[in-house]
């Protein structure tokens, strides 16, 4: 007998334990959540460490992906940014609960080059570019009025011409070593494969994993 608040067609549609290539099996979950998940189906959970190795996490954005890894952005001057750029390590996971998925991720952490942050920064909408010069993240701020403050400042600086991308903001490529994906089973004998390599040029090796 399965749980009758799990749907024995939704679970069990589907074996993902063929597939040969990690990254188009995200694509395909990630195009699936697209579809399923009420807000920011692109939303990660993105750990790291400070200088002590306590854990820090937090939600960011996924902003693109393909073979070469995932990337986000931030500003490097963050507790997220300095943690990152110390330790060039990093892990994501990806929760999709409309479809019962979970991806985790493992690796290093790369800078994007000064072309894709630029090019990114400029699709943003002008009060997010504005942000990111106005916001001296993870830093302590003595009312909210300082910092709209901060926000007319910059807002008057730049008037109605381009806003250039700060050199403290830019984008972050985790260039996986690991890629697990986890599919929700009745019982919770859930489905786990695991992708895995040494280094960013060697092959991927697949494994199934004990719930």
């Amino acid at each position: 007998m399965t749980d009758p608040k799990l749907p024995t067609e939704e679970l069990t549609k589907g074996d993902f334990a063929d597939v040969k290539k990690p990254f188009d099996l995200f694509s395909e979950w990630l195009e699936d959540a697209k579809g399923s998940e009420p807000n920011d189906p692109n939303a990660l959970a993105l750990a790291t460490v400070d200088e002590t190795g306590l854990p820090n996490v937090r939600m960011v954005l996924l902003k693109g992906f393909d073979e070469r890894g995932f990337v986000f952005y931030t500003n490097f001057e963050s507790a997220k940014g300095v943690e990152l750029l110390t330790s060039g390590k990093a892990a994501m996971c990806f929760h999709w609960k409309s479809l019962r998925r979970q991806v985790r991720i493992r690796g290093e952490v790369q800078k994007v080059s000064d072309e894709e942050a630029d090019a990114y920064y400029q699709s943003r909408p002008r009060g997010s570019r504005i942000g990111a010069w106005a916001s001296k993240q993870s830093r302590s701020l003595e009312s909210r009025f300082a910092l709209e403050k901060e926000v007319a400042k910059y807002t008057a600086k730049f008037g109605v011409g381009d806003i250039p991308r700060p050199e403290h903001w830019s984008g972050l490529r985790l260039v996986p070593t690991s890629i697990e994906f986890w599919h929700d089973r009745p019982f919770r004998l859930h489905d786990r494969i695991v992708f895995s390599r040494s280094a960013a040029d060697q092959p991927w090796e697949k494994d199934r994993l004990y719930p």
